[in-house]
């Protein structure tokens, strides 16, 4: 299969996750004090600005990742569909933060958030250390030293989710969500090689 055939279909995963998350903005409700409403409603825009850019840096990451092949087989799309499944669950955990992170419940709340964090780094690493180790049969021209110099971004992340959701379940849920916060920005610098141009399609 055309890895352009996966990458669209990602992509489209992406754009409803991403959307969904504004949902929870639209519960937000005025009565009495309006602005003072407005301002105790700070944890729903707190957790709608982590989640919209920790995926719209997944997805800019997705599509490096995809760059660097030309076919995807059924191992990687059985990867790929696992990596979507944290993305597509992650407007969860932020509705809850969203609630809870004032309340009792916003350790539980932010732990949650950690988990699908880390359930999707477990993901990406999946997904990139297959693209390189099956670059050949893929179309792809990743080569092994390319795994070797990522392998820091990718695990240093992930042991700063785990760090994070570690705070979060000590009672510390609002430097949680700060920590996922400056991941997605660490993110947001690349930390994969680029990828070969890809010819177009005759």
């Amino acid at each position: 299969m055309d890895s352009r055939r996966a990458e669209a279909f990602s992509d489209g995963i992406f754009a409803v996750a991403i959307t969904v998350l504004v949902f929870d903005l639209l519960s937000i409700r005025l009565h009495g004090h309006p602005y003072q409403d407005l301002l105790n409603a700070w944890p729903s825009y707190f957790a709608y600005v982590v989640s919209f850019l920790t995926i719209g840096i997944m997805w800019m990451n997705h599509h490096t990742v995809l760059a660097h092949i030309t076919r995807v087989d059924r191992p990687l799309l059985v990867l790929n569909l696992f990596l979507l499944m944290g993305v597509v669950a992650l407007p969860f955990p932020t509705a809850l933060v969203a609630a809870q992170l004032r309340k009792s419940g916003g350790g539980a709340a932010a732990v949650s958030y950690g988990l699908v964090m880390i359930l999707i780094s477990v993901g990406f690493a999946g997904l990139w250390v297959y693209v390189v180790t099956h670059a050949p049969r893929l179309g792809g021209q990743a080569e092994p030293e390319a795994l070797r110099r990522s392998i820091p971004g990718f695990t240093g992340g992930l042991l700063v989710y785990v760090a994070g959701t570690l705070v979060a379940a000590f009672g510390a849920p609002l430097a949680a969500l700060v920590i996922y916060g400056l991941l997605a920005v660490y993110y947001l610098f690349d930390h994969l090689p680029s990828p070969a141009a890809r010819p177009e399609p005759s």
